[in-house]
């Protein structure tokens, strides 16, 4: 069966298909009027890809360097499958450091022609800045190396039912999205479109966990149980900081411009101290401080500052009798 454009639809017929109970030039031709190719509709697909026929960064080339980073990182636990023959440990590091980067090295050079003023497909500013960022992100790498080791040591330690480092790296969704945002985080900073929040989606949708890559986190910090926990853009996370599930540092309020839309940028997060402990539930809002050493009850709701060694807990539970329902 040939499916025809209607007569008020673009011309020339589509592909073949079988008879299908629905009408698909119909509703190709609505759908192409709701993208924005028609007289009407938002015009949200008329951005540089649509009009210089730029390539998006892809999600699923992210998720595969993201898994060959890690392997490259913590080569015992993510790289016994991966060695061929007489590989040592430090051929199959190379190997690979060496697909991860070459990987990296064109979602970010896509992510930059993304976000380009350029009317060229292929931009040569954005291909030496490219390899500048991912020059100097390789260089990061054995801080990062550090810093995961870091939080490694904050699962175990923090937590009684880990019975070994190997238990937390390989099964810790907390782990998981750590690792995500330690790669992420220099990649913001670095001023990469696109890419950094991907790779922190990915790692949310793996783990439940959602960090921003924009959030400053120091070391030894651990998330435990995690799902549901949120840290947004501005948060400054201290060192030896460790948050249950279902905790939010986030925004109380945020500034609008004169056309009333958020002002992008500004600080709106909390600022959390060295030593805190952040228990499942607890929602922190806004520029706030949570000082040093300080103990956070779980589902308390805190907007203002915390002084260093506080401990904050829910009122007093009430208990009453009532009889038949009445009283309640």
């Amino acid at each position: 069966m040939s499916v025809s454009a209607d007569a008020d639809s673009s011309p020339g017929p589509l592909i073949e298909f079988p008879p299908r109970p629905w009408n698909l030039s119909a509703l190709v031709a609505a759908l192409r009027q709701e993208q924005g190719q028609g007289d009407a509709g938002p015009q949200i697909e008329n951005g540089a890809h649509k009009r210089y026929g730029r390539v998006l960064p892809s999600r699923a080339a992210l998720g595969s360097a993201i898994d060959s980073l890690r392997g490259a990182l913590f080569p015992a636990h993510f790289g016994a499958v991966g060695l061929v023959g007489t590989e040592s440990r430090d051929d199959f590091v190379a190997r690979k450091l060496d697909e991860a980067l070459v990987s990296l090295h064109e979602q970010i050079r896509r992510g930059l022609s993304f976000g380009c003023d350029h009317h060229d497909r292929d931009c040569e500013r954005c291909d030496r800045r490219a390899g500048d960022i991912i020059r100097d992100f390789a260089t990061r790498l054995p801080d990062v190396r550090r810093l995961l080791q870091t939080d490694v040591w904050a699962a175990y330690h923090g937590d009684p039912a880990a019975r070994s480092l190997d238990e937390a790296i390989v099964c810790y969704p907390g782990i998981t999205a750590i690792v995500h945002h330690r790669v992420a985080h220099p990649l913001h900073v670095a001023g990469v479109p696109l890419l950094p929040r991907m790779i922190a989606e990915i790692a949310h949708s793996l783990t439940g966990i959602d960090i921003h890559p924009g959030a400053e986190i120091g070391e030894s910090f651990f998330i435990d149980h995690g799902t549901g926990v949120v840290i947004g853009e501005t948060a400054l996370v201290g060192n030896r900081v460790r948050l249950y599930q279902g905790v939010t540092l986030g925004a109380k309020t945020f500034e609008l411009d004169e056309q009333g839309h958020p002002v992008k940028g500004r600080p709106r997060h909390p600022i959390v101290e060295d030593d805190v402990v952040v228990y499942a539930g607890a929602t922190i809002l806004g520029r706030i401080r949570i000082g040093r050493g300080s103990r956070v009850g779980g589902n308390v709701w805190i907007t203002r500052d915390v002084p260093p060694h506080s401990r904050i807990t829910q009122a007093q539970a009430h208990s009453d009798t009532f009889r038949d329902g009445l009283g309640i």
